[in-house]
C-alpha cells in the first residue's frame, strides 16, 4: 500500500524517527510511527458520504488536540481518515507541505501520545 522509496515518506520517516525512542512498524499495510502508542501514520483512506473510498497515499495522519484538529480540518488538503477519524485523528496531504509544518504536526501528535519522560527530553511542555 506504499512505496518504500517515496520521497515524501522519507521526509516523514526522517522527522518521526528523530524523536526520542520513536520506531516504525507496518500497521494495516502502511507505515506507522510509535513509542508505546502510535503517533503518526503515513497514508490513509477517506470514506465519502457516497460510500466511495478515496486513497491518500501521501498523507500524514496525526492525533491532535481537538482545537488544533479543527484548524487542520479547515484546510482543503485535509480529511477525516476512515477508522481513525472517530478517535480524533486527522489526515493531511503533505506532498506540498513544508518540512517545518510536517515536523510541528508530528511533534504535536507525539506529545499527545508519548510518556512524560520522553516529552521532557524534547524540551517541550505537555
Amino acid at each position: 500500500m506504499f512505496d518504500d522509496d517515496d520521497p515524501v515518506l522519507e521526509r516523514v520517516r526522517a522527522i518521526a524517527l528523530s524523536l526520542p525512542e520513536a520506531a516504525e512498524k507496518i500497521s494495516h499495510g502502511r507505515p506507522a510511527f510509535f513509542t508505546k502508542k502510535i503517533f503518526a501514520h503515513y497514508g490513509g483512506t477517506e470514506k465519502l458520504v457516497s460510500g466511495e473510498m478515496v486513497q491518500h497515499p501521501q498523507a500524514l495522519l496525526v492525533l491532535l488536540d481537538p482545537m488544533d484538529a479543527e484548524v487542520v480540518l479547515e484546510r482543503s488538503d485535509s480529511f477525516v481518515p476512515m477508522y481513525l477519524g472517530p478517535s480524533g485523528w486527522v489526515g493531511l496531504e503533505i506532498a506540498d507541505v513544508d518540512d517545518e509544518e510536517v515536523r510541528e504536526l508530528i511533534i504535536d501528535s507525539y506529545r499527545g501520545t508519548a510518556s512524560a519522560r520522553l516529552i521532557k527530553t524534547l524540551g517541550i511542555e505537555e
